[in-house]
């Protein structure tokens, strides 16, 4: 990865909601916990193996909900990219799609938009978002709980990785250069902030733009 060039595109703001509920958080951790004692890292504290394996399968499930959500806005933001590249008339004669900004994100995200996935304590962005995306080549709802195998829920990385990958090679799509593109991160409620501060209203109410 390498710092963007002052000459990089900018592209459109990528605008996350927020990962989780506190609800998830807590089944989340409840199934860390779980995997971590079924391993023999933490103690069963008398727990039976298949409550700690239903604990886990539940955690799992509500992983691969963040992850879906987190791939709505992921995908959105792919889109918008690959439509805002080709109008510019830059990149006349490359086969830019949005999966060319599924790499952008996963691969050649930019120094500033890392640190604040950083500061946010997301530290392994690019698994992230590599299955929020993968997630989103095969589901366009998401099931309930009990439409997914317990197997499956329990070992569902390795599949969400391999539908990255394939989605990729299915698009035919050419690759992002290192520090080709630019793009800010907001969080939804800090973008919403954002856009009341610049607009304001006028003597009738009516929004208007500050200078």
């Amino acid at each position: 990865m390498e710092p963007c060039g002052v000459n990089a595109f900018r592209l459109p703001p990528l605008i996350l909601h927020p990962f989780s509920s506190p609800e998830d958080s807590s089944v989340l951790m409840e199934s860390s916990r779980a995997s971590l004692a079924l391993q023999g890292f933490l103690p069963r504290e008398d727990v039976p193996s298949e409550e700690l394996d239903q604990r886990l399968v539940r955690g799992r499930y509500a992983e691969i909900r963040m992850l879906y959500y987190i791939g709505k806005d992921l995908v959105r933001w792919m889109e918008q990219c690959a439509e805002t590249a080709i109008a510019s008339g830059a990149f006349d004669g490359r086969r830019l799609r949005p999966e060319t900004f599924a790499i952008v994100v996963v691969k050649e995200i930019p120094a500033h938009v890392r640190t604040k996935l950083e500061a946010w304590g997301v530290l392994d962005y690019c698994s992230l978002f590599r299955r929020a995306i993968g997630l989103h080549a095969v589901f366009h709802e998401i099931p309930e709980t009990e439409g997914f195998n317990a197997d499956f829920l329990r070992r569902y990385h390795r599949y969400v990785d391999q539908w990255y990958e394939q989605r990729l090679k299915d698009s035919g799509c050419d690759a992002p250069q290192p520090g080709e593109f630019t793009f800010d991160l907001y969080a939804s409620g800090e973008y919403t902030l954002m856009l009341e501060q610049t607009w304001g209203t006028d003597a009738h109410g009516e929004p208007r733009m500050l200078e």
